[in-house]
């Protein structure tokens, strides 16, 4: 069991009729989304064909923001929002599918962004599973 399952399973107060499963695997995808965007965009960085990245490095940094706040905010449990909730995980779902789409241009010469597309369309296919057990 991950942490991040733990602290959600320690809530002190009834989860409601969230799905915990999917949940947690949500957060989890989006932290590591967040991580693989960060280290994608300094990867780019160190390119020697820097300038060809720029949009890369834009829009990985985009979805690394993007994908934080949505796993900070998923991960509290006190007071949560729904209409808020949904609207953070569309976001996220769209910055994943576009940062994805971006990186996957480039991950035939690049790994570095091969790893970030994997990891936003792990993000992508959480935030769709999460909002589907919302309805």
């Amino acid at each position: 069991m991950t942490h991040i399952r733990s602290m959600i399973d320690a809530y002190p107060k009834d989860p409601g009729d969230i799905d915990v499963a999917r949940l947690a695997e949500c957060i989890s995808a989006c932290f590591e989304c967040a991580q693989a965007c960060t280290a994608c965009a300094d990867a780019c960085l160190g390119e020697d064909i820097v300038a060809d990245l720029a949009t890369c490095i834009r829009t990985d940094l985009d979805c690394a923001d993007i994908c934080a706040a949505t796993g900070n905010v998923l991960s509290r449990r006190t007071g949560v929002n729904p209409a808020t909730t949904r609207a953070l995980l569309e976001a996220c779902r769209t910055a994943c599918r576009t940062c994805a789409e971006e990186c996957e241009r480039h991950a035939d010469m690049h790994d570095h962004c091969q790893v970030c597309a994997e990891a936003c369309r792990r993000c992508e296919q959480a935030c769709a599973d999460l909002l589907t057990s919302l309805a």
